[in-house]
């Protein structure tokens, strides 16, 4: 939705508003004057359009400046005003310059340069999807900033004020802020309920009506009240070579501290007839995890055998392989360490819109589903991946 009419949305004002309501002093026969104003203009004989806040026409042109809009182009009849999302009204309005972001667009990283040579000391890495922010640019070169990491790459690597480019770099989230949160099949409290997330969960926001936002849950997609709810909006930045070594040495540290706990922890454990298999590594958590296919769900349930919710299943079945992994989805994100869909291994944690699920290969996933299907095993693109994450 358009920044300003989101904002007089919010400051309930209806769609069309009568001339009448302009400022003191304005007329039918004057409202062409208003046309093409800049924010702040007065006109003679009347008040500051900027000014009186508690009309209507204020209140417009009040909702442009808090918008961070410089210029508005009003468009008036001797009728009425009108605000639309389709009318000239809003298509004049200054769009957000997005010709200076850039996407990362490569298979794997590119390397960030100190200047613009491929000879250059590498200074840092733009990943795939990293977004950054063109400084300049010189034969073939550009030079950019991206988080902590500044320099140059090669302008073959970058998609530059690509609108479906950074569209698709960019991730909106829904953190619940409301206990056992209802999921709607229709915007509005009196539908039917999709589902339930519970507070402090991330769900992905698919769209956004009447002060609801669709979002995108295990049991399909549903509405909620933008009231229950707190959107941010994420891209991801490239990093410094300081940065990467930290994180590289980070992860093989979790990574041997993950293999030492299933070392110690493997072959004399298991509830009931279930037995964890010796081994410390992604298969043994796969052939684990598979054992409780067909037990069931439950939310906010941690039991392999009488009901876990999708985080409670992961989180128990590293807990048999001495791994203290969070019972929360939103939190699954960030354990571990990152690997590409397309390097999954059995025992990868597989991250989707407030759903997580245990990779077991062959493009398959174990997971703890719904009510109606408890643990079962699906493929692992049946839903739109958001992260993978490994822990050994």
């Amino acid at each position: 939705m358009n920044k300003l009419v989101a904002k007089l949305t919010a400051l309930g004002l209806a769609t069309t508003i009568a001339v009448s309501a302009f400022p003191i002093g304005a007329s039918a026969a004057t409202a062409g004057v208003y046309k093409a104003l800049p924010l702040g203009t007065g006109v003679a004989g009347t008040s500051s359009i900027y000014a009186g806040v508690t009309n209507a026409f204020g209140k417009i042109l009040y909702a442009a400046a808090e918008a961070n809009i410089d210029t508005a182009t009003v468009v008036a009849s001797s009728e009425e005003l009108v605000l639309s999302t389709e009318d000239e009204f809003v298509k004049n309005i200054e769009k957000e310059d997005i010709s200076n972001l850039a996407v990362a667009a490569v298979q794997t990283a590119v390397n960030v340069r100190a200047s613009a040579s491929k000879d250059a000391d590498v200074v840092g890495k733009l990943y795939n999807k990293n977004v950054a922010t063109i400084l300049t640019s010189e034969d073939g070169w550009y030079k950019i900033e991206s988080g902590n990491v500044r320099g140059y790459v090669k302008a073959e690597y970058l998609l530059v004020g690509n609108e479906l480019a950074l569209e698709a770099a960019t991730i909106t989230y829904a953190k619940v802020e409301a206990e056992a949160l209802r999921i709607r099949k229709q915007p509005s409290t009196d539908s039917k309920i999709v589902g339930r997330v519970p507070k402090g969960e991330d769900v992905v926001v698919l769209d956004e009506k009447d002060g609801f936002v669709k979002v995108s849950i295990e049991e399909g997609d549903g509405w909620v009240s933008k009231e229950y709810v707190t959107i941010r909006t994420e891209y991801t930045f490239g990093e410094t070579i300081a940065e990467e070594q930290a994180r590289l040495k980070k992860e093989a540290e979790a990574r041997e501290a993950a293999r030492k706990a299933a070392k110690k922890k493997s072959g004399g454990g298991g509830s009931g007839s279930y037995v964890v298999p010796d081994g410390g590594d992604g298969s043994a958590v796969a052939t684990f995890a598979l054992q409780f296919v067909g037990n069931p769900y439950v939310y906010g349930g941690s039991s392999l055998t009488n009901g876990t919710d999708c985080s409670g299943f992961v989180m128990s079945v590293y807990a048999a392989f001495g791994i203290s992994l969070p019972h929360s989805s939103r939190s699954l994100r960030s354990a571990g360490y990152a690997v590409s869909a397309s390097e999954m291994q059995p025992g990868d944690i597989v991250c989707y819109s407030g759903h997580v699920a245990i990779y077991i290969g062959n493009g398959q996933i174990v997971h703890a589903s719904n009510r109606r299907d408890g643990i079962k095993v699906s493929n692992v693109g049946y839903r739109s991946i958001i992260c993978v994450r490994r822990i050994f």
